[in-house]
């Protein structure tokens, strides 16, 4: 058997292609595939029964044929939507096929035995939820911005009295259009005279703006850490929406109580990787000038200065036991 890491996600993800390099460059068998690919380019048979309680078979790819027992990690990155290859079809036929691949082929990835998973994808399901992971920061003792859910107009205007200046910001990143692209909705301040009926329609997120020096984007990966303080120029309001060429990255040192209640945010929701934004009120070294924003638990840190490190973290985990020789 040739312990083999599996990497989870679409064709082009250059996040991806960097962690593959590193690995290889380990000697770590990699094995990649985007489950959209079902079809003639991804083939599998697995099988289960009186033989033993874990799936078996080989699933093959263009280039490749694995064992599932050959499996010891799974970097499960950023697949293509299982409903893609789906589109063509009629609406019932398509939901039917993108359930059937999802519960199936999805139900079987999702469930090796003994595999490592960076992150398990239910895991980031689990932890993707903001109201869930400001209430997790809030339980660790770290510091959060009072904060109010809310599709009501005069519980709103209530929080707008208790708060000098208040922000809103979405739940969720903006869904691609008709045409395929993608926008952002950033945070920003709101005035309490504007609200209206609108704000019944659906969900919204209100928080008291934090008098922030800057901003901390905090990656860890396992027992990793890194830290750098983000500042944007203009001073905007939201670092993201603003050119990323410009942003000034420093690093910065995470108090050591404020490291810890990372750790145990991520053991608490089952995650290796998490990718956690914090607001500053000073120069950082305060654990008190903390406040934490949000934890993306699959985050972009390809931008990161240190990228090349964190790199060499993932693959650290993920090859550990094509190198050990398989499973314990």
């Amino acid at each position: 058997m040739a312990p083999t890491v599996l990497v989870v996600t679409a064709l082009e993800d250059v996040t991806a292609d960097w962690v593959v390099a590193a690995l290889n460059e380990r000697g770590a068998p990699v094995a990649r595939l985007d489950p959209a690919d079902i079809g003639p380019a991804l083939t599998f048979g697995f099988r289960i029964g009186a033989g033993g309680p874990a799936w078996g078979g080989r699933l093959r790819t263009t280039s490749r044929e694995v064992e599932l027992d050959e499996v010891t990690a799974v970097y499960h990155r950023r697949p293509t939507p299982y409903a893609v290859p789906f589109t063509h079809l009629p609406w019932q036929q398509r939901e039917f096929a993108t359930a059937e691949a999802r519960h199936g082929l999805g139900g079987v990835l999702n469930h090796l035995r003994g595999a490592i998973y960076v992150n398990h994808p239910s895991a980031v399901a689990r932890a993707d939820f903001k109201p869930a992971q400001l209430r997790r920061f809030a339980e660790l003792g770290l510091a959060i911005p009072p904060t109010l859910v809310t599709n009501d107009i005069e519980a709103a205007r209530a929080f707008a009295v208790d708060h000098e200046h208040v922000i809103c910001k979405t739940f969720r990143g903006l869904p691609g259009g008709e045409d395929g692209h993608t926008g952002a909705i950033w945070a920003q301040r709101v005035d309490p005279e504007s609200f209206d009926d609108a704000l019944t329609v659906t969900a919204h997120l209100f928080q008291a703006e934090v008098p922030k020096t800057g901003d901390a984007r905090v990656t860890v990966v396992g027992r990793r850490v890194f830290a750098h303080r983000v500042t944007a120029p203009d001073g905007v309001l939201d670092w993201r929406r603003g050119d990323w060429d410009e942003l000034i990255q420093a690093p910065v040192t995470v108090p050591p109580s404020i490291e810890a209640a990372l750790h145990s945010y991520l053991a608490s929701f089952g995650l290796v990787f998490g990718c956690f934004d914090f607001a500053l009120t000073g120069d950082g070294s305060d654990p008190a000038h903390w406040t934490a924003i949000e934890c993306n638990p699959n985050g972009q840190w390809g931008w990161l200065p240190d990228a090349p490190a964190i790199v060499a973290a993932f693959a650290d985990i993920l090859s550990s036991r094509t190198e050990g020789g398989g499973r314990p």
